[in-house]
């Protein structure tokens, strides 16, 4: 198989981005009028409008050609079926298990693993209802009001997006609050006015080593029995665990029944849908938690079963592949306009640049052509009085050419 940037496909694009250079948008929909209805679609509750791209009909051809000789449709199918694709690591990618509630197994060395993922499911469920209901109390009796989650990475951005996001629908005597810096005074500001009689400390971390984690867990337990007086036994109501190392986790003092488990063919960035999740499902509900689940599962079945011309993963990837490579959009801007999606930009920003900041392929050789966007943005209307100018009035800017006269 040729490398991407040497296949036939790519000198057509090459092609096709010096003789396409001075198209402009707007031509685009005077030649075609039916072009939005072409280039748009609706997965679920998803809308998909890229017909404002810089992409003339043959440009999308060609990508489509691409993507159907490149070897995207034979690894989308070793993911499904858990295949190790993750060959650094030599372990299988399979996030997509985590929010399948279809009935089909997703095997791995002749294991279906989708047993363990709805008995972790469960446990959720239980324990969550519980906090929620007002049944799992603090030591001295008192239902918690307060709760802190202790990560960095996937384990911290993916459910702080989420619960934000979603903080309208949070219960109304629950908080939920995140600690992910080392500095301790982002510690100090969180732990500051919080009940330790009615505080509930989540440890996300998979390993239970990650440093920057057991250091604020470690400060955040020291707080617990100054403020308490308490014993380690009385930990046991206040701190819970989601990690796979659970021989360290009760090291720490917490009761294994109270550890949550994911499993190593979790990527970090993609976990707020295992048990790293808790936090979401202590906000909003283990029923909405599963909503959530939900539309993730619509997607996965999408992407496993649409043809790539409508395939909205597939269109949104080529579509990056153009611009990052052929027009030199070498930045991609995410510009939510709900407050609510506020961490939207710094998640997306997490999701494609650890995902796709490489220097070579799947096989170890050096890949020629760019694999990714920086990721950046904030909220629109912030925005909009901070860098929205430079990028559409300064010479030379990508979006002041596009939006020439």
């Amino acid at each position: 198989m040729n490398a991407l940037g040497t296949c036939m496909s790519w000198s057509k694009l090459e092609q096709l981005a010096n003789e396409t250079g001075n198209d402009r948008i707007a031509d685009y929909f005077k030649a075609d009028p039916d072009r939005f209805d072409k280039m748009s679609l609706r997965v679920g509750e998803l809308f998909l409008d890229y017909s404002k791209n810089k992409i003339s009909p043959q440009v999308m051809d060609v990508l489509l050609e691409m993507a159907k000789h490149s070897p995207l449709q034979r690894r989308r199918e070793q993911m499904f079926s858990g295949e190790a694709i993750n060959v650094t690591e030599e372990r299988p990618v399979l996030h997509i298990a985590l929010r399948n509630l279809g009935d089909k197994p997703i095997v791995v060395n002749g294991r279906d693993v989708m047993p363990d993922v709805r008995a972790s499911l469960e446990k959720l469920k239980s324990f969550t209802e519980q906090v929620r209901g007002g049944q799992w109390l603090g030591y001295t009796g008192k239902r918690i009001r307060d709760v802190v989650n202790i990560g960095i990475g996937g384990s911290d951005l993916g459910p702080s997006m989420v619960c934000r996001a979603l903080l309208d629908y949070q219960h109304p005597d629950l908080s939920v609050h995140f600690i992910s810096n080392v500095d301790g005074r982002h510690l100090k500001k969180v732990l500051k006015g919080l009940d330790p009689e009615t505080t509930l400390f989540v440890v996300s971390t998979k390993t239970f080593s990650t440093q920057e984690t057991l250091l604020n867990a470690n400060s955040a337990k020291r707080w617990f029995q100054e403020q308490t007086q308490s014993s380690t036994a009385d930990m046991g109501q206040h701190f819970v665990a989601v990690s796979t190392n659970i021989e360290a986790a009760t090291e720490f003092g917490i009761r294994e029944d109270s550890i949550f488990e994911f499993w190593d063919w979790v990527g970090g960035r993609y976990s707020l849908w295992s048990s790293i999740g808790l936090p979401i499902a202590l906000s909003i509900g283990y029923d909405a938690f599963i909503d959530l689940l939900d539309g993730a599962f619509t997607m996965d079945q999408h992407f496993l079963n649409a043809p790539l011309e409508t395939n909205m993963p597939v269109l949104l990837a080529l579509i990056g592949i153009w611009n990052i490579n052929f027009l030199g959009a070498e930045t991609q801007a995410i510009i939510p306009y709900d407050q609510a999606l506020h961490q939207l930009p710094a998640f997306l920003q997490q999701l494609d640049m650890e995902s796709n900041g490489k220097s070579v392929d799947i096989d170890g050789n050096p890949v020629s052509h760019a694999t990714g966007p920086i990721v950046w943005g904030q909220t629109g209307s912030n925005g909009q009085h901070a860098f929205f100018q430079l990028l559409h009035q300064a010479p030379g800017s990508y979006l002041s050419t596009l939006l020439r006269p």
